[in-house]
């Protein structure tokens, strides 16, 4: 995993706005806490990924409060 290109979202910061980075391989996506990057790294097969990405978009997840 030490050759992955890491992501940030453009709506990350250094101001305590940081969240997530993501990777791609070939067949899977990984997703770390981009305050944390030697912590732990989920892995989802790209159908999934987008199928999350998908439902984010179409307002199937709300934020916690």
């Amino acid at each position: 995993m030490e050759n992955l290109i890491w992501h940030k979202s453009s709506r990350s910061n250094g101001s305590g706005g940081d969240c997530i980075e993501c990777a791609e391989a070939p067949s899977v996506v990984f997703v770390r806490d981009s305050k944390d990057t030697a912590g732990p790294v989920l892995t989802f097969t790209r159908d999934t990924w987008s199928d999350f990405i998908e439902s984010v978009k179409n307002g199937q997840y709300r934020p916690l409060r």
